[in-house]
């Protein structure tokens, strides 16, 4: 018994830091046009049609432009913290702040696929 309680009590535990994780940065709102100072670094690879990165393996890079936001936003948190494993993604996602995240989540969101290298908006 006291071992069926202690895995439930760890389960939970658990589950509510997951959950905290997850939602500590829902209540971030992110500003396209915030974001689109914020995007000049990305567009070297990500505004690039059909590029596909040399290093450390060959990958291809995709347009971000009308991509979800939580999905960018979750593909730089996972960068950040290292789930998501590509060096040179990890170094400049560890330079952005939750704001900073948001923002280009939103300011890629609100473009379209067809919004190549970046349009003003």
């Amino acid at each position: 018994m006291k071992k069926i309680v202690g895995r439930r009590v760890v389960i939970g535990a658990v589950s509510v830091l997951a959950g905290f994780a997850v939602s500590a940065h829902a209540d971030v709102v992110g500003n396209a046009k915030a974001g689109q100072g914020k995007v000049a670094m990305c567009i070297g690879c990500h505004g690039i049609p059909d590029y596909r990165t040399a290093y450390p393996e060959v990958y291809h890079v995709p347009i971000l432009g009308g991509q979800n936001a939580q999905y960018i936003s979750n593909a730089l948190h996972g960068y950040k913290k290292g789930d998501r494993h590509f060096e040179t993604m990890h170094a400049i996602a560890t330079s952005l702040s939750d704001q900073d995240i948001a923002d280009i989540a939103a300011y890629y969101s609100s473009q379209t696929a067809e919004s190549k290298n970046n349009p003003e908006k």
